[in-house]
């Protein structure tokens, strides 16, 4: 059980389906896969993930030790049956059973245990770091989740992860409490790539510049300081 400050399973509203939403609620090991998905496509059906995938193992939760152990091939046909769980099923196939083959051997298949002693924010920013397809920015997003939305907040959570655990932020999933919020995020998140976008552009332009200025100066014998 995944559980808010208040002691009941936290309330999400990330994937915007009751049912996907209740499974992330209640199973640490869902909202991690939830979290792993999500990239490359939209966060609902990143999250909407876990619970498909349960479906379709013939279950209502997903066991880290049932994943690790699963026939890779049958395990990938999970992913890539229509409708697809992911843009690149295979791939995320491949890194769902990695997370959970990790969690089985370091936390004895309990994802919880990730994060239910960890005394500090950047303890459970390095815990979170090292798990497989948990870059430094996915692991900051999560911790600011785990903060935000289920009441896991070991002392200096907020600076661990980083601008994600800025309060009343919408920057990341762990910002979202319904319709509204998710379309807040989601704005931020095309202005952030576009941003991205406009300073690679600029940067381009201007490396092409100097090499072009300097070709020329090499052509004409060398620079005006030169001369």
């Amino acid at each position: 059980m995944t559980e808010s400050d208040s002691g009941t399973a936290a309330t999400l509203r990330i994937a915007q389906s009751p049912e996907a939403d209740a499974l992330l609620g209640r199973s640490p090991l869902a909202a991690l896969v939830g979290m792993l998905l999500d990239q490359q496509v939209p966060m609902e059906w990143a999250f909407t993930g876990p619970y498909t995938l349960a479906e379709r193992m013939g279950s209502d939760d997903l066991d880290a030790g049932r994943i690790a152990a699963y026939d890779p091939d049958a395990f990938t046909e999970l992913f890539t049956v229509k409708p697809a769980l992911h843009r690149y099923p295979a791939s995320m196939a491949q890194r769902v059973q990695q997370l959970c083959q990790f969690l089985v051997a370091e936390y004895d298949g309990d994802a919880s245990a990730v994060w239910r002693d960890a005394a500090t924010g950047g303890e459970l920013l390095k815990r979170l770091n090292a798990l497989p397809g948990f870059g430094k920015q996915k692991a900051q997003i999560f911790l600011a989740l785990l903060g935000k939305r289920f009441g896991v907040r070991p002392k200096g959570w907020r600076e661990a992860a980083g601008p994600y655990g800025e309060a009343g932020s919408h920057r990341s999933v762990a910002d979202i409490t319904g319709p509204e919020s998710l379309a807040e995020v989601r704005a931020y998140k095309q202005e952030a790539k576009a941003a991205a976008k406009k300073s690679t552009r600029t940067t381009k332009t201007k490396t092409t510049k100097k090499t072009t200025t300097t070709r020329a100066a090499g052509k004409s014998g060398g620079t005006a300081s030169e001369k």
